[in-house]
């Protein structure tokens, strides 16, 4: 009778061992993905695939929301501008930015600088892109940056500047990928602070059909 209970209740605790690893592996998962929040609030209607030397990243922009931004990130995409530019600043629980350097930290000529749309209802959140700029709220060029984690603290209302920055995109695949740059090991060089030490490439940046 003892031998049975103690079997019974080995099995018990085989069943509860492989429940545990499933939720585990289940949590492990969750954070590839973009937030549930992030993906509600945008409508995306231009994709974008930034082909990166850590994946591939595929992007939805919402060009009902962000006009602006989205018209200027689709100009810098198709004239080839971001093809061989490389993630310059990477912040783990922050965002990772790119768009503005190749990998001998030289800028390339851009664009004369968009307005700021951050008042136009899209939350800096996890999976989200939006415009990188300067102090000026209107001098957003190419550069842009995927929020790693929510961060609420760059929407228009939250900000310290009260302008914010403006969300125009979702990472529809690829969070994995971004998870990953995020995850790279950093170091300073000149006024760069978070420069990952082996430089992560835009190998190419093409926009694409709707699936």
């Amino acid at each position: 009778m003892q031998t049975k209970t103690i079997q019974s209740l080995g099995r018990r605790l085989a069943l509860f061992a492989l429940a545990a690893l499933a939720v585990c592996g289940a949590e492990a998962q969750a954070p590839l993905a973009a937030s549930a929040a992030a993906t509600a609030q945008i409508n995306p209607t231009v994709f974008v695939r930034l082909s990166t030397s850590e994946g591939d990243i595929r992007i939805g922009l919402d060009a009902d929301k962000a006009p602006k931004s989205v018209a200027n990130f689709v100009q810098y995409v198709k004239a080839g501008h971001y093809n061989g530019l490389i993630f310059h600043r990477v912040i783990e629980n922050f965002m990772i930015q790119g768009g503005g350097f190749t990998k001998d930290m030289q800028q390339r000529p851009t664009k004369p600088p968009i307005p700021l749309e951050s008042r136009n209802g899209l939350k800096n959140l996890r999976g989200t892109l939006a415009m990188a700029r300067t102090s000026d709220p209107n001098s957003a060029t190419s550069q842009f940056f995927i929020n790693t984690v929510d961060n609420a603290f760059l929407d228009a209302d939250n900000s310290r500047d009260g302008n914010g920055y403006a969300v125009f995109g979702l990472v529809l695949e690829g969070m994995d990928v971004v998870d990953k740059i995020r995850a790279t090991p950093t170091t300073a060089q000149g006024p760069h602070q978070n420069l990952p030490q082996n430089p992560i490439t835009i190998t190419k940046a093409l926009v694409e059909p709707k699936k």
